[in-house]
């Protein structure tokens, strides 16, 4: 079939763009025709919280891209509708995350499926966001009534859905692995890249940091006298997106200094194997979520997880089997981690995210995406 894909990819970062050439790759390697269509502007400066939007890697060499969606322009949505339009693409797959793009990509779509021939199918990250603002219905309300059917990778995301539409396809396809970070690396050549010692334990906190990630909670709970016994430091390894005070406030307040070490900018993509090869234990202690692409990076390098009991996480992370998951409370962080440590769980898990692992293949993510498009062909409700 042929395909065009939008939404972030190269010259952007993060792991929305990193998903969507993964998946162009497996299409592609499955004898598709996919084209992304990416943005030349995606957010205008003063709405971006953080240092750049862009990548300074090199561009997939084996992914077409397109550069020409800009989000605030609405004559160019018409214009990128129109190139659709007459491109005919069998799938027009929007990759839809925040209600800000809600006028952009429901303008595009509109105006490509008018051919009679595009089915528009979206793959949904959030329908509503972590962080409310004025208009959200609004604008995913317009959005959400110019799709044909829909990819959901939780539950929680399915049920937000149906607040919005009940009339069209949607299929629950979990997030799938991210291995396109390379390899894992040694321990003892992690530790000496990222100038840490080596005889300490490691907890990391990976990702892009906003209040809904909990890490509050995680620094709070890693406080406990009973782990400050212990040799066991708290890596936090992300680009902060608000004020660090707050964390930073926390961590003087508990005398935490020597024992948190903040890798505080975006970890490029060739260094995600330094962190997750040294990690024991990888530690999400969300207040509210989705899905999260930090499972999925964990589950690749074979990571222990302790997830917190909110959104979609609990449907990946198998507690008891690939690690823990627990109310969004310090007290019940600590208690795992200090189960963990003492009870040396670290092999049983690694057991346990081997087993799962397998779930979680590109391959089911594209098969769910042709079975949304077969029934929207026939219109047939999946859901």
């Amino acid at each position: 079939m042929k395909i065009i894909s939008i939404g972030p990819s190269y010259p952007y970062r993060g792991g929305l763009a990193s998903f969507n050439d993964r998946l162009t790759q497996q299409f592609s390697a499955e004898g598709h025709e996919v084209e992304i269509f990416t943005f030349k502007l995606q957010y205008p400066k003063l709405l971006f919280p953080g240092e750049t939007q862009y990548t300074d890697g090199p561009q997939p060499n084996d992914i077409k891209i397109t550069r020409n969606i800009n989000s605030i322009n609405p004559f160019n949505w018409i214009a990128t509708g129109l190139k659709i339009k007459k491109e005919k693409p069998d799938i027009l797959l929007i990759r839809f995350w925040l209600p800000f793009m809600g006028p952009c990509f429901g303008t595009i779509a509109r105006v490509a499926k008018s051919n009679g021939h595009t089915i528009v199918l979206c793959i949904f990250d959030n329908v509503i966001p972590h962080e409310k603002r004025p208009g959200d219905i609004i604008l995913t309300k317009y959005f959400t009534n110019s799709i044909d059917g829909a990819i959901v990778m939780s539950q929680t995301v399915l049920n937000d859905l149906t607040a919005f539409r009940k009339n069209i396809p949607v299929k629950l396809s979990p997030h799938p692995l991210f291995d396109n970070y390379g390899l894992p690396v040694g321990r003892k050549e992690a530790v000496a890249a990222l100038n840490l010692d080596a005889d300490a334990s490691y907890l990391l906190f990976f990702g892009f940091i906003r209040a809904y990630k909990g890490l509050d909670l995680l620094i709070e709970a890693f406080s406990d006298k009973r782990l400050r016994s212990r040799k066991l430091k708290l890596i936090i390894a992300g680009e902060f997106y608000e004020d660090d005070s707050l964390y930073k406030d926390l961590i003087k307040k508990h005398n935490l200094e020597n024992d948190v070490i903040f890798f505080d900018h975006f970890i490029k993509d060739n260094e995600v194997p330094l962190f997750f090869s040294i990690a024991d234990l990888v530690v999400q202690p969300y207040k509210t979520a989705t899905q999260s692409g930090v499972t999925q990076i964990a589950y690749y390098f074979e990571n222990p997880m302790l997830v917190t009991d909110v959104g979609g996480l609990r449907e990946i992370v198998q507690d008891g089997k690939c690690g823990y998951v627990v109310k969004p409370e310090p007290e019940l962080i600590t208690e795992a981690i200090i189960d963990f440590f003492d009870n040396d769980r670290k092999e049983q898990f690694i057991k346990g995210v081997k087993q799962e692992k397998d779930k979680f293949s590109w391959d089911k993510m594209t098969a769910a995406i042709i079975e949304v498009y077969e029934k929207c062909k026939t219109q047939t409700p999946l859901l």
